[in-house]
């Protein structure tokens, strides 16, 4: 724990709320709008829905631990002057068990939205699935260490990286094929813009992870980290939600204009 300025702290409560807000808002879209989609592609819409709840509730239980690490004390009426650690510890090990339960959901979302055969989805839903989880077990030890020797730290963020690469070839080479298979055009685009968004994002968790072993230290590194994984996460969780339910609204409008010829 590091003490902290106004601003800091400040900068950190606000996207934790706008990052809590944004789930929710996703969340309560998808859900209500699952009904519309052909029964096909509604566990897909569902799925995104169930992700953005899961992180909604993490980010509940991250933002209380942060309000409950500092305080402005009786000296600082007003939230005037910098907060003073409260001695309670901010538990951040809420947003990786988040990322254990999310992060292989967001794979399977945009799998199910897939013309693949069963037996090759079931397939793929196992094997990034386990990948993703095993990312976020190997990754969890190292973001512990965010001072002294960080040594450890890159241990771990080497080991990290091996499945993450497996996951993001897999989806920009893996299943570029399926992708270009997609009969409609706007379809495959918009599938390959999930999978895109989903790589973009993701390269941004490595990429915040490493501020401590470039030189970012102290209550600045902490400040940068959950503004960096706030704004990865709304990118991975909201915005790729957004895109499935559009891709399921798509194949549902050519089911149903299929049905109608």
């Amino acid at each position: 724990m590091f003490e902290m300025t106004d601003g800091q702290f400040q900068l950190v409560y606000n996207i934790l709320s706008f990052s809590l807000a944004s789930m929710m808002s996703t969340t309560l879209f998808l859900w209500l709008r699952f009904p519309a989609i052909h029964a096909k592609y509604q566990s897909a819409v569902i799925i995104s829905g169930m992700v953005t709840f899961i992180a909604a509730y993490h980010y509940m239980r991250i933002f209380n631990s942060w309000v409950n690490a500092y305080s402005y004390g009786e000296k600082n009426v007003g939230g005037v002057g910098n907060p003073v650690l409260t001695g309670v510890p901010f538990n951040d090990a809420y947003r990786y068990m988040d990322w254990l339960l999310t992060v292989p959901l967001l794979l399977i979302e945009i799998l199910l939205v897939m013309n693949l055969p069963a037996d090759e989805q079931s397939s793929k839903c196992w094997t990034l699935g386990t990948a993703s989880a095993l990312m976020i077990v190997v990754g969890y030890p190292g973001e512990l260490v965010v001072s002294g020797d960080l040594s450890t730290r890159w241990t771990f963020w080497m080991m990290a990286m091996v499945p993450f690469l497996y996951i993001v070839y897999t989806l920009l080479v893996g299943l570029s094929d399926a992708t270009a298979a997609e009969a409609n055009r706007e379809i495959s685009d918009k599938i390959r813009s999930a999978q895109l968004w989903t790589v973009v994002s993701w390269c941004t968790y490595p990429i915040v992870y490493v501020f401590p072993m470039l030189g970012v230290s102290g209550a600045s590194a902490v400040v940068h980290i959950q503004v960096g994984y706030c704004v990865s996460d709304i990118i991975s969780k909201c915005g790729v939600g957004l895109i499935i339910y559009q891709i399921t609204k798509a194949k549902s409008n050519l089911e149903k204009a299929a049905l109608l010829a």
